[in-house]
Protein backbone atom coordinates (compact mmCIF):
# COMPACT_ATOMS: atom_id res chain seq x y z
CA UNK A 1 0.00 0.00 0.00
CA UNK A 2 1.42 3.08 -1.01
CA UNK A 3 0.54 6.66 -2.23
CA UNK A 4 -2.93 7.49 -1.54
CA UNK A 5 -3.47 11.07 -2.54
CA UNK A 6 -6.97 12.77 -1.83
CA UNK A 7 -8.63 14.20 -4.54
CA UNK A 8 -11.97 13.54 -3.95
CA UNK A 9 -14.72 16.26 -3.79
CA UNK A 10 -15.89 17.52 -0.41
CA UNK A 11 -19.29 17.08 -1.40
CA UNK A 12 -20.24 13.81 -2.30
CA UNK A 13 -23.70 13.34 -1.80
CA UNK A 14 -25.37 10.80 0.35
CA UNK A 15 -26.99 7.54 -0.74
CA UNK A 16 -31.48 7.52 -0.03
CA UNK A 17 -31.92 5.77 3.31
CA UNK A 18 -28.15 5.78 4.51
CA UNK A 19 -29.78 7.58 7.75
CA UNK A 20 -30.22 4.01 8.85
CA UNK A 21 -26.50 3.38 8.77
CA UNK A 22 -24.89 7.02 8.71
CA UNK A 23 -22.05 7.66 10.91
CA UNK A 24 -22.50 11.51 11.50
CA UNK A 25 -19.13 12.71 12.43
CA UNK A 26 -17.49 15.66 13.70
CA UNK A 27 -14.02 16.08 12.31
CA UNK A 28 -11.19 18.81 13.19
CA UNK A 29 -7.44 18.25 12.26
CA UNK A 30 -5.36 19.31 14.78
CA UNK A 31 -1.26 19.66 13.88
CA UNK A 32 1.10 19.78 16.98
CA UNK A 33 4.68 20.15 16.82
CA UNK A 34 6.98 17.53 18.86
CA UNK A 35 6.92 17.76 22.82
CA UNK A 36 9.35 19.55 23.92
CA UNK A 37 10.72 20.71 27.72
CA UNK A 38 9.44 23.98 29.14
CA UNK A 39 11.11 24.87 31.92
CA UNK A 40 11.36 21.75 33.95
CA UNK A 41 8.01 20.12 32.59
CA UNK A 42 8.05 18.14 29.52
CA UNK A 43 4.87 18.07 27.23
CA UNK A 44 3.43 14.59 26.28
CA UNK A 45 3.94 13.42 22.40
CA UNK A 46 0.63 15.02 20.61
CA UNK A 47 1.64 13.95 17.24
CA UNK A 48 -0.69 15.26 13.75
CA UNK A 49 -4.22 14.11 14.36
CA UNK A 50 -7.57 13.42 13.23
CA UNK A 51 -9.97 13.73 15.77
CA UNK A 52 -13.44 12.53 14.89
CA UNK A 53 -16.57 10.58 16.21
CA UNK A 54 -15.65 6.80 16.19
CA UNK A 55 -17.57 4.25 15.47
CA UNK A 56 -16.21 0.38 16.55
CA UNK A 57 -17.61 -2.82 16.23
CA UNK A 58 -20.25 -1.90 13.79
CA UNK A 59 -20.74 -5.78 12.01
CA UNK A 60 -22.98 -8.01 13.72
CA UNK A 61 -21.34 -10.86 15.74
CA UNK A 62 -23.25 -13.20 13.38
CA UNK A 63 -21.52 -12.29 10.36
CA UNK A 64 -17.35 -13.15 12.00
CA UNK A 65 -19.10 -16.83 11.00
CA UNK A 66 -18.88 -15.67 7.08
CA UNK A 67 -15.55 -15.42 7.52
CA UNK A 68 -15.00 -18.51 9.71
CA UNK A 69 -16.45 -20.54 6.98
CA UNK A 70 -14.07 -19.20 4.60
CA UNK A 71 -11.08 -20.34 5.78
CA UNK A 72 -10.66 -23.04 3.09
CA UNK A 73 -11.48 -20.62 0.86
CA UNK A 74 -8.86 -18.36 1.52
CA UNK A 75 -6.19 -21.06 1.82
CA UNK A 76 -7.13 -21.86 -1.84
CA UNK A 77 -7.66 -18.69 -3.67
CA UNK A 78 -6.06 -15.66 -1.31
CA UNK A 79 -3.05 -17.36 -0.01
CA UNK A 80 -1.81 -18.69 -3.05
CA UNK A 81 -1.21 -14.71 -4.48
CA UNK A 82 1.78 -15.30 -2.32
CA UNK A 83 5.21 -14.95 -3.43
CA UNK A 84 7.62 -17.54 -2.59
CA UNK A 85 10.02 -15.81 -0.88
CA UNK A 86 13.27 -17.41 -2.16
CA UNK A 87 11.83 -16.56 -5.17
CA UNK A 88 10.85 -13.20 -4.71
CA UNK A 89 12.74 -9.82 -5.76
CA UNK A 90 14.86 -7.79 -2.59
CA UNK A 91 15.80 -4.44 -2.55
CA UNK A 92 19.49 -5.31 -2.63
CA UNK A 93 18.69 -6.62 -6.14
CA UNK A 94 18.08 -3.43 -7.66
CA UNK A 95 20.70 -0.89 -5.63
CA UNK A 96 25.23 -0.85 -5.87
CA UNK A 97 26.64 -3.76 -3.88
CA UNK A 98 27.99 -2.41 -1.07
CA UNK A 99 30.40 -4.98 -0.18
CA UNK A 100 31.76 -4.84 -4.06
CA UNK A 101 34.97 -2.70 -4.92
CA UNK A 102 33.04 -1.25 -7.37
CA UNK A 103 30.15 0.53 -5.18
CA UNK A 104 31.03 3.97 -5.22
CA UNK A 105 31.25 3.97 -9.13
CA UNK A 106 28.02 2.66 -8.46
CA UNK A 107 26.68 5.31 -6.55
CA UNK A 108 28.14 7.50 -8.75
CA UNK A 109 26.35 5.94 -12.13
CA UNK A 110 23.10 6.57 -9.63
CA UNK A 111 23.48 9.86 -8.72
CA UNK A 112 24.36 10.40 -12.59
CA UNK A 113 21.17 8.94 -13.84
CA UNK A 114 19.13 10.98 -11.78
CA UNK A 115 20.94 14.16 -11.57
CA UNK A 116 18.69 15.91 -14.65
CA UNK A 117 15.02 14.84 -12.64
CA UNK A 118 12.91 17.61 -12.12
CA UNK A 119 12.18 18.49 -7.89
CA UNK A 120 8.61 17.48 -8.57
CA UNK A 121 9.27 14.13 -9.28
CA UNK A 122 10.95 13.64 -6.42
CA UNK A 123 8.66 15.25 -4.35
CA UNK A 124 6.42 12.63 -5.43
CA UNK A 125 8.70 9.77 -5.36
CA UNK A 126 9.74 10.69 -1.64
CA UNK A 127 5.84 11.11 -0.57
CA UNK A 128 5.04 7.80 -2.26
CA UNK A 129 8.17 6.01 -0.23
CA UNK A 130 7.15 7.99 2.90
CA UNK A 131 3.68 6.49 3.01
CA UNK A 132 5.03 2.93 2.25
CA UNK A 133 7.21 3.33 5.22
CA UNK A 134 4.62 3.93 7.47
CA UNK A 135 3.54 0.22 7.05
CA UNK A 136 3.33 -1.06 10.85
CA UNK A 137 0.51 1.83 11.17
CA UNK A 138 -1.53 -0.56 8.18
CA UNK A 139 -0.70 -4.10 9.09
CA UNK A 140 -1.90 -2.43 12.85
CA UNK A 141 -5.22 -1.20 10.96
CA UNK A 142 -5.98 -4.70 9.15
CA UNK A 143 -5.35 -6.19 12.75
CA UNK A 144 -8.60 -4.30 13.91
CA UNK A 145 -10.98 -5.79 11.99
CA UNK A 146 -13.27 -8.40 13.17
CA UNK A 147 -13.32 -12.00 12.40
CA UNK A 148 -10.06 -11.31 10.16
CA UNK A 149 -7.48 -10.23 12.80
CA UNK A 150 -4.21 -12.14 13.88
CA UNK A 151 -5.38 -12.50 17.55
CA UNK A 152 -1.48 -13.91 18.60
CA UNK A 153 0.78 -12.35 16.47
CA UNK A 154 1.11 -16.06 14.88
CA UNK A 155 -1.60 -17.05 14.49
CA UNK A 156 -2.19 -20.16 11.69
CA UNK A 157 -5.57 -19.04 10.41
CA UNK A 158 -5.37 -18.04 6.72
CA UNK A 159 -6.50 -14.55 7.59
CA UNK A 160 -3.57 -13.91 9.87
CA UNK A 161 -1.31 -15.67 7.44
CA UNK A 162 -2.18 -13.35 4.78
CA UNK A 163 -1.58 -10.30 7.00
CA UNK A 164 1.49 -11.00 8.15
CA UNK A 165 3.00 -12.36 4.89
CA UNK A 166 1.23 -8.98 2.93
CA UNK A 167 2.99 -6.85 5.58
CA UNK A 168 6.70 -8.81 4.38
CA UNK A 169 6.25 -8.04 0.86
CA UNK A 170 5.13 -4.73 1.41
CA UNK A 171 8.11 -3.85 3.16
CA UNK A 172 9.93 -3.81 0.81
CA UNK A 173 8.44 -1.44 -0.73
CA UNK A 174 10.01 1.47 1.27
CA UNK A 175 13.60 -0.32 2.31
CA UNK A 176 13.75 0.02 -1.75
CA UNK A 177 12.62 3.45 -2.00
CA UNK A 178 14.10 4.60 1.04
CA UNK A 179 17.74 3.29 -0.06
CA UNK A 180 17.71 4.98 -3.61
CA UNK A 181 16.38 8.39 -2.11
CA UNK A 182 19.63 8.26 0.21
CA UNK A 183 22.23 7.05 -2.58
CA UNK A 184 20.66 9.89 -4.64
CA UNK A 185 21.96 12.88 -2.66
CA UNK A 186 18.97 14.90 -4.16
CA UNK A 187 16.72 14.73 -0.46
CA UNK A 188 16.97 15.73 2.55
CA UNK A 189 17.04 12.41 4.23
CA UNK A 190 16.74 14.06 8.10
CA UNK A 191 13.36 15.57 7.07
CA UNK A 192 11.98 12.81 5.22
CA UNK A 193 12.90 10.70 8.54
CA UNK A 194 11.05 12.98 10.61
CA UNK A 195 8.10 13.10 8.39
CA UNK A 196 8.03 9.32 8.74
CA UNK A 197 8.10 9.42 12.33
CA UNK A 198 5.56 12.08 12.36
CA UNK A 199 2.81 9.66 10.49
CA UNK A 200 3.74 6.18 12.30
CA UNK A 201 2.93 8.38 15.38
CA UNK A 202 -0.50 9.75 14.15
CA UNK A 203 -1.39 6.34 13.25
CA UNK A 204 -4.81 6.34 10.86
CA UNK A 205 -8.16 6.07 11.28
CA UNK A 206 -10.16 4.99 7.68
CA UNK A 207 -13.17 4.35 9.27
CA UNK A 208 -13.59 0.88 8.29
CA UNK A 209 -15.01 0.39 12.65
CA UNK A 210 -13.41 -3.13 12.84
CA UNK A 211 -15.73 -4.04 10.30
CA UNK A 212 -13.64 -6.51 7.57
CA UNK A 213 -16.44 -5.78 4.78
CA UNK A 214 -15.79 -2.04 4.69
CA UNK A 215 -11.99 -2.63 5.68
CA UNK A 216 -11.16 -4.59 2.63
CA UNK A 217 -13.35 -2.37 0.50
CA UNK A 218 -10.39 -0.05 1.58
CA UNK A 219 -7.57 -2.18 0.62
CA UNK A 220 -9.02 -2.92 -2.62
CA UNK A 221 -9.26 0.84 -3.40
CA UNK A 222 -6.07 1.69 -1.48
CA UNK A 223 -4.38 -1.06 -3.40
CA UNK A 224 -5.28 0.04 -6.64
CA UNK A 225 -4.52 3.18 -6.39
CA UNK A 226 -1.20 1.90 -5.34
CA UNK A 227 -0.86 0.08 -8.41
CA UNK A 228 -1.74 3.19 -10.46
CA UNK A 229 0.54 5.64 -8.97
CA UNK A 230 3.35 3.42 -8.92
CA UNK A 231 3.28 2.33 -12.42
CA UNK A 232 2.86 6.27 -13.28
CA UNK A 233 6.15 7.12 -11.02
CA UNK A 234 7.74 3.83 -13.79
CA UNK A 235 6.53 5.71 -16.39
CA UNK A 236 8.27 9.29 -15.73
CA UNK A 237 11.34 8.09 -14.70
CA UNK A 238 11.79 6.55 -17.76
CA UNK A 239 11.04 9.57 -19.73
CA UNK A 240 13.67 11.53 -17.85
CA UNK A 241 16.53 8.20 -18.67
CA UNK A 242 16.65 6.56 -15.36
CA UNK A 243 16.40 3.39 -16.50
CA UNK A 244 16.69 1.52 -13.24
CA UNK A 245 14.01 4.22 -11.01
CA UNK A 246 11.67 3.13 -13.39
CA UNK A 247 12.37 -0.79 -13.14
CA UNK A 248 12.38 -0.02 -9.32
CA UNK A 249 8.75 1.83 -9.60
CA UNK A 250 7.42 -1.00 -12.20
CA UNK A 251 7.77 -4.02 -9.89
CA UNK A 252 6.40 -2.39 -6.84
CA UNK A 253 3.47 -1.49 -8.95
CA UNK A 254 3.87 -5.59 -9.86
CA UNK A 255 3.12 -6.19 -6.09
CA UNK A 256 0.46 -3.85 -5.85
CA UNK A 257 -1.74 -5.26 -8.48
CA UNK A 258 -0.80 -8.58 -6.98
CA UNK A 259 -2.25 -7.32 -4.20
CA UNK A 260 -5.21 -5.24 -5.42
CA UNK A 261 -6.48 -8.91 -6.77
CA UNK A 262 -6.57 -10.49 -3.63
CA UNK A 263 -8.33 -8.22 -1.82
CA UNK A 264 -11.04 -7.62 -4.29
CA UNK A 265 -11.15 -11.56 -4.17
CA UNK A 266 -12.13 -11.57 -0.95
CA UNK A 267 -15.49 -8.88 -1.44
CA UNK A 268 -15.79 -10.46 -4.47
CA UNK A 269 -16.83 -13.54 -2.31
CA UNK A 270 -18.33 -11.43 0.12
CA UNK A 271 -20.98 -10.02 -2.42
CA UNK A 272 -21.56 -13.50 -3.24
CA UNK A 273 -22.38 -14.89 0.24
CA UNK A 274 -23.72 -11.42 1.44
CA UNK A 275 -24.39 -8.87 -1.78
CA UNK A 276 -26.98 -6.83 0.76
CA UNK A 277 -24.22 -6.49 3.23
CA UNK A 278 -21.39 -5.95 1.00
CA UNK A 279 -23.06 -3.30 -1.36
CA UNK A 280 -24.37 -1.82 1.99
CA UNK A 281 -20.26 -1.44 3.03
CA UNK A 282 -19.46 -0.26 -0.65
CA UNK A 283 -22.06 2.76 -0.44
CA UNK A 284 -20.83 3.48 3.55
CA UNK A 285 -17.06 3.51 2.46
CA UNK A 286 -17.97 5.99 -0.19
CA UNK A 287 -20.30 8.10 1.29
CA UNK A 288 -17.75 8.45 4.17
CA UNK A 289 -15.03 8.80 0.98
CA UNK A 290 -12.16 7.18 1.05
CA UNK A 291 -9.87 9.08 3.75
CA UNK A 292 -5.86 8.26 2.47
CA UNK A 293 -3.44 6.90 4.76
CA UNK A 294 -0.95 9.51 4.48
CA UNK A 295 -3.61 12.45 4.79
CA UNK A 296 -1.50 13.09 8.11
CA UNK A 297 1.77 13.65 6.87
CA UNK A 298 3.29 16.40 8.46
CA UNK A 299 7.51 17.36 8.78
CA UNK A 300 7.44 19.48 11.73
CA UNK A 301 6.73 22.91 9.37
CA UNK A 302 4.01 22.30 6.67
CA UNK A 303 0.78 22.13 8.36
CA UNK A 304 -0.96 21.40 4.45
CA UNK A 305 2.06 19.01 4.04
CA UNK A 306 -0.60 16.15 2.46
CA UNK A 307 -2.24 19.05 0.49
CA UNK A 308 0.89 20.28 -1.38
CA UNK A 309 1.86 16.65 -1.88
CA UNK A 310 -1.09 15.90 -3.67
CA UNK A 311 -1.20 19.11 -5.45
CA UNK A 312 2.38 17.94 -7.23
CA UNK A 313 0.98 14.40 -7.52
CA UNK A 314 -1.85 15.86 -9.19
CA UNK A 315 0.09 17.96 -11.67
CA UNK A 316 2.18 15.20 -12.49
CA UNK A 317 -0.72 12.92 -13.49
CA UNK A 318 0.82 10.62 -11.37
CA UNK A 319 -2.65 10.33 -9.34
CA UNK A 320 -5.54 12.36 -9.73
CA UNK A 321 -9.42 12.94 -9.25
CA UNK A 322 -9.88 11.24 -12.03
CA UNK A 323 -8.13 8.24 -11.09
CA UNK A 324 -10.20 8.32 -7.50
CA UNK A 325 -13.30 8.18 -9.79
CA UNK A 326 -12.22 5.32 -12.48
CA UNK A 327 -11.09 3.11 -9.18
CA UNK A 328 -14.65 3.25 -7.84
CA UNK A 329 -16.05 2.73 -11.52
CA UNK A 330 -13.52 -0.16 -12.23
CA UNK A 331 -14.20 -2.26 -8.89
CA UNK A 332 -17.98 -1.66 -9.45
CA UNK A 333 -17.87 -3.39 -12.41
CA UNK A 334 -15.39 -5.95 -10.92
CA UNK A 335 -17.49 -6.67 -8.69
CA UNK A 336 -20.88 -6.70 -10.63
CA UNK A 337 -22.41 -4.27 -8.73
CA UNK A 338 -25.27 -3.52 -11.36
CA UNK A 339 -26.15 -6.74 -12.03
CA UNK A 340 -27.18 -7.72 -8.19
CA UNK A 341 -30.71 -8.95 -7.51
CA UNK A 342 -32.62 -10.23 -4.47
CA UNK A 343 -31.24 -6.85 -2.00
CA UNK A 344 -33.51 -5.54 0.64
CA UNK A 345 -34.69 -1.92 -0.10
CA UNK A 346 -31.69 -0.18 1.66
CA UNK A 347 -29.61 -2.80 -0.47
CA UNK A 348 -31.28 -1.47 -3.85
CA UNK A 349 -30.57 2.45 -3.06
CA UNK A 350 -26.82 1.62 -1.96
CA UNK A 351 -26.95 0.16 -5.28
CA UNK A 352 -28.12 2.78 -7.56
CA UNK A 353 -26.20 5.07 -5.45
CA UNK A 354 -22.30 3.50 -5.94
CA UNK A 355 -23.34 2.84 -9.86
CA UNK A 356 -24.52 6.60 -10.53
CA UNK A 357 -21.18 8.07 -8.12
CA UNK A 358 -18.43 7.73 -10.13
CA UNK A 359 -19.82 10.42 -13.07
CA UNK A 360 -21.02 12.56 -10.18
CA UNK A 361 -17.55 12.42 -9.02
CA UNK A 362 -15.89 14.08 -12.30
CA UNK A 363 -18.83 16.49 -12.39
CA UNK A 364 -17.90 17.82 -9.12
CA UNK A 365 -14.28 17.96 -9.87
CA UNK A 366 -14.71 19.50 -13.05
CA UNK A 367 -16.50 22.63 -11.31
CA UNK A 368 -13.53 22.18 -8.18
CA UNK A 369 -10.81 22.68 -10.67
CA UNK A 370 -12.63 25.48 -12.59
CA UNK A 371 -12.81 27.87 -9.45
CA UNK A 372 -9.46 26.87 -8.43
CA UNK A 373 -7.78 29.92 -7.88
CA UNK A 374 -4.16 30.55 -8.68
CA UNK A 375 -1.26 29.27 -5.59
CA UNK A 376 2.21 30.67 -4.62
CA UNK A 377 5.59 28.49 -4.88
CA UNK A 378 5.25 26.27 -1.75
CA UNK A 379 8.74 25.21 -0.17
CA UNK A 380 9.32 21.34 0.50
CA UNK A 381 11.70 20.38 3.42
CA UNK A 382 11.97 17.43 1.49
CA UNK A 383 14.39 19.03 -0.96
CA UNK A 384 16.13 21.51 0.97
CA UNK A 385 13.49 23.93 1.03
CA UNK A 386 13.23 24.63 -2.61
CA UNK A 387 9.65 25.86 -4.11
CA UNK A 388 7.64 24.32 -6.29
CA UNK A 389 4.48 25.54 -8.28
CA UNK A 390 1.68 24.09 -7.36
Amino acid sequence: MALRVSFIPSKIPPFPGSHLRSHRVSMASTLHPPSIGTGNVKKAFSPPREVHDQVTHSMPREKIEIFDSLHDWAKSNILVLLKDIEKSWQPSDFLPDSASDGFHDQVKELRERCKEIPDEYFVVLVGDMITEEALPTYQTMINTLDGVRDETGASPSPWAIWTRAWTAEENRHGDLLNRYLYLSGRVDMKQIEKTIQYLIGSGMDPRTENNPYLGFIYTSFQERATFISHGNTARLAKEHGDLKLAQICGMIAADEKRHETAYTKIVEKLFEVDPDGAVLGLADMMKKKISMPAHLMYDGKDDDLFQHFSAVAQHLGVYTAKDYADILEFLVGRWEVEKLTGLSGEGRRAQDYVCGLPPRIRKLDERAQARKPGVSPVPFSWIFGREIKL
